[in-house]
């Protein structure tokens, strides 16, 4: 199983980033759970957002209302529009995802981390 993240880079604060990642594998029968935690320097990693199969929400409170999280089942893909960015939006952002495999067990896997920096 491999996640592919990509849409990380620099933006000016105020400006807006889209982050998409890709669950491939041929074991992959489908994948519950998505979502995406970051690392601030110097910080412990957050959970950002979460999106379910069915497609329920939940975002940590720093980001409501500025980023979005969206999932395309068929191509079992997850993004994440990030609006009006601040400087502490700053760190590497990791997908996840909770894949069910062929025989049907849950396991949770993350990407490789892309970096994002805002500047102010």
């Amino acid at each position: 199983v491999q996640l592919q993240a990509f849409g990380g880079g620099s933006v000016q604060a105020g400006g807006s980033r889209r982050l998409s990642c890709a669950i491939t594998g041929r074991s992959v029968l489908s994948v519950n759970d998505m979502g995406w935690s970051r690392q601030a320097p110097g910080k412990q990693r957050e959970l950002v957002a979460l999106i379910t199969s069915t497609g329920i929400t939940n975002y940590t409170d720093p980001v409501k209302g500025r980023f979005t999280i969206s999932r395309d089942n068929a191509k079992n893909t997850v993004s994440l529009q990030m609006n009006d960015l601040k400087p502490e939006d700053t760190g590497i952002y990791y997908c996840y995802g909770k894949v069910i495999d062929l025989v049907g067990r849950p396991k949770d896997y993350w990407g490789q981390g892309t970096l994002v920096t805002v500047s102010s």
